[in-house]
């Protein structure tokens, strides 16, 4: 514990949803609802005026809208929350070497470590010092807490929402924690907030009272010693700077399971495709492949392939999916699918194509070149079959059960696309967002960050004049084409 509240913690408020009212005027202080729109959809996030009507995260969709049924239900825009957050860790960085980020939104800084805080003055003019250039640079808010140790900074953090900021000076900390839940500690889930409530301790002031000798007979040693430090505010992690990514993958879940194969090849592909565009887009390559598919039954199967070296190559993420595809039942019906690598590293084998080579000559009977072995498989998925494209180019036994399905054979291409939330252009009126499509039509508003809340057109799905772009930048000049 320090003894000056030098470490602070950042947690913008209503991340995903605040970015769509920023980036959507006319949603400026109207219930936003991001997440999955689908009937098996989960929310992400929900802005404060949709909170007050009980929707949260995590909350089924479906649920949602029936709590809140006049919302505006948007899908998630990762590219542009990304972009946002890049700018507000960037802000940090300038306070400190240190800081810990815990998702897009949130991070801790140990201000002392940057020389910006030595003293509680210090710190809570960098906190609002911050505040400031965070809405200056991105048009949202933030909520700040500075304590003497993690653990309290993010109660404080989470205590001075939304849009505040709360300092917690050195010696106070027990007298603060005390009437508080004891779901405000880290790690007190519902399960273990039930059984400690069945014990009759429901407040952190309690939970100190029972004493360690107790919550360790109530939890466990490892647990009941940690929840006992935390009740009299003891926490001595320190803030690390930020970790190398261990893995990268995406999933989607169907609103409707799949039970066509040459569909369910067709969406890992696709899958495929992302999970290497997040790769790229974080200057990592990987050596492992996996597979994910959850079936009808809510079992879910894992499969992966480990390559000679690391690659972020589509086409070589697109076959090793494929492969591993091979070795799934899916007869009864998939309900999500997903694809990621793992193993990463910040180069990338350049041989990989003589690889796929290689294993081609080898199952066609021919030794593979000088220096080209196998991939190698892992968790019992065989690897005879080869790559899609290469084995189709040079006619290699057994290409007809793994390459990709022909164009005749892949699903139809459907109608234009346009769910809720999206970015658009049009050729006459300029950027605008997807409010809604249907019967064949899409309704749009053209506005943009910036700009006053903007006129809503319709056209047709196929209208050629419209067709889908970029997030705009939060904060700008808005866009000369606005009507």
């Amino acid at each position: 514990m320090r003894t000056a509240p030098t470490i602070l913690h950042l947690d913008m408020d209503a991340f995903y949803a605040s970015v769509e009212q920023a980036s959507k005027p006319s949603l400026r202080g109207k219930a936003v609802i991001v997440g999955g729109l689908g009937p098996r959809g989960v929310v992400a996030t929900a802005s404060y005026e949709a909170r007050r009507f009980g929707v949260h995260s995590a909350m089924p969709t479906a649920q949602a809208r029936r709590l809140c049924p006049n919302g505006a239900y948007l899908i998630p825009r990762f590219t542009l929350y990304r972009e946002v957050s890049e700018v507000v860790m960037g802000l940090l960085r300038e306070l400190s070497p240190l800081v810990e980020p815990l998702s897009l939104d949130e991070a801790f800084v140990d201000l002392e470590a940057g020389g910006t805080a030595f003293d509680s003055a210090s710190a809570r003019a960098t906190g609002e010092r911050l505040r400031a250039d965070i809405t200056a640079a991105t048009g949202l808010s933030g909520s700040v807490g500075l304590a003497g140790s993690k653990m309290l900074a993010k109660v404080a953090s989470e205590e001075a929402k939304p849009d505040g900021l709360l300092l917690i000076e050195p010696g106070t900390e027990r007298e603060l924690l005390a009437p508080m839940s004891v779901r405000t500690l880290p790690g007190v889930g519902p399960a273990t907030g039930e059984h400690l409530r069945r014990a009759g301790i429901t407040t952190v002031g309690e939970l100190a009272e029972a004493g360690e000798d107790e919550l360790v007979r109530m939890v466990g040693r490892a647990h009941g010693v940690g929840l006992y430090r935390m009740a009299l505010g003891l926490d001595d992690r320190p803030v690390v700077a930020e970790r190398d990514a261990k893995s990268v993958s995406v999933e989607d879940t169907f609103d409707v399971d799949l039970h066509d194969r040459v569909r369910i090849r067709f969406e890992v592909q696709r899958l495929a495709d992302r999970c290497v565009g997040r790769l790229r887009a974080s200057g990592h390559s990987g050596r492992t492949i996996v597979l994910k598919v959850r079936r009808y039954d809510f079992s879910t199967l894992t499969r992966s392939e480990t390559l000679r070296g690391p690659t972020d190559d589509p086409a070589v993420v697109r076959e090793a999916a494929a492969r591993l595809l091979e070795g799934v039942d899916t007869t009864g019906g998939v309900r999500l699918l997903g694809v990621g690598v793992s193993g990463l590293a910040d180069y990338t084998q350049e041989d990989l194509f003589a690889q796929a080579l290689g294993a081609v000559a080898q199952e066609a009977g021919a030794a593979p070149p000088d220096g080209v072995r196998e991939a190698e498989e892992t968790d019992g998925v065989t690897g005879a079959a080869v790559a899609s494209g290469i084995s189709g180019a040079l006619g290699a036994p057994g290409a007809a059960e793994t390459a990709v399905a022909p164009v005749e054979d892949q699903p139809q291409a459907a109608a234009r696309h346009w769910p809720a939330g999206s970015d658009v252009r049009h050729a006459l009126y300029g950027p605008g967002w997807v409010q809604g499509s249907g019967v064949g039509r899409v309704t749009v508003r053209f506005e943009q960050p910036g700009s006053p809340p903007g006129r809503v057109r319709t056209f047709l799905l196929d209208d050629p004049e419209l067709e889908a772009s970029d997030p705009l930048p939060l904060v700008g000049r808005p866009d000369a084409h606005q009507p």
